[in-house]
């Protein structure tokens, strides 16, 4: 008897993707199996299951479409942080540092009140720059990161233990070794 899937199982690795001597973790395959999915969204609400989150809030883009279902299940609303440029209206935004460079998230200055616990979901834990980001704009808005929850982990870019160091509790499904 073949043991049973986990979800580390349904992400398709692409060596040399975008760069040589990356490999690339792609969670479309995840997203796309129905079992797989399903097992993620749980495994990743899981801990937060009966404890206060009042919004989830999923960084672009993957983040999404994980997020929009955490906070289904949770029955609570969900929030998009998007790339600079992307939301109507007023918003707030926070720089952060790349590999080559920067970029820039934005959040509506509305969508979070002063005392909401959010919950932060994305794919993918590398440098933890993004998410950082992100737990910043958060809490200008005077809201507390509940956690933060990811499918994959990548711990040799150092990503968890720069959101440790804020702070924050980190939930990761899997990880993957190298880059």
């Amino acid at each position: 008897m073949s043991k049973p899937k986990e979800v580390r199982d349904y992400i398709r690795s692409i060596p040399d993707f975008p760069h040589e001597g990356i490999i690339f973790r792609d969670v479309t395959t995840l997203f796309s199996d129905p079992r797989g999915l399903r097992m993620a969204v749980d495994q990743l609400l899981q801990p937060y299951a009966g404890l206060r989150v009042d919004k989830v809030v999923g960084l672009e883009a993957r983040g999404f479409i994980l997020g929009g279902a955490v906070a289904h299940q949770l029955s609570v609303g969900f929030v998009p942080i998007r790339k600079k440029g992307k939301l109507p209206g007023a918003v707030i935004s926070e720089r952060y540092t790349l590999e080559y460079g920067e970029a820039e998230v934005e959040l509506h200055d509305d969508a979070i009140t002063a005392g909401e616990r959010v919950l932060l979901v994305d794919d993918l834990l590398a440098t933890g720059g993004t998410a950082e980001a992100g737990i910043k704009l958060v809490e200008r808005l005077g809201g507390e990161i509940a956690g933060c929850a990811f499918v994959v982990d990548l711990p040799e870019l150092g990503g968890r233990k720069r959101l440790e160091e804020l702070g924050m509790d980190v939930h990761a499904l899997c990880a993957f070794d190298g880059l």
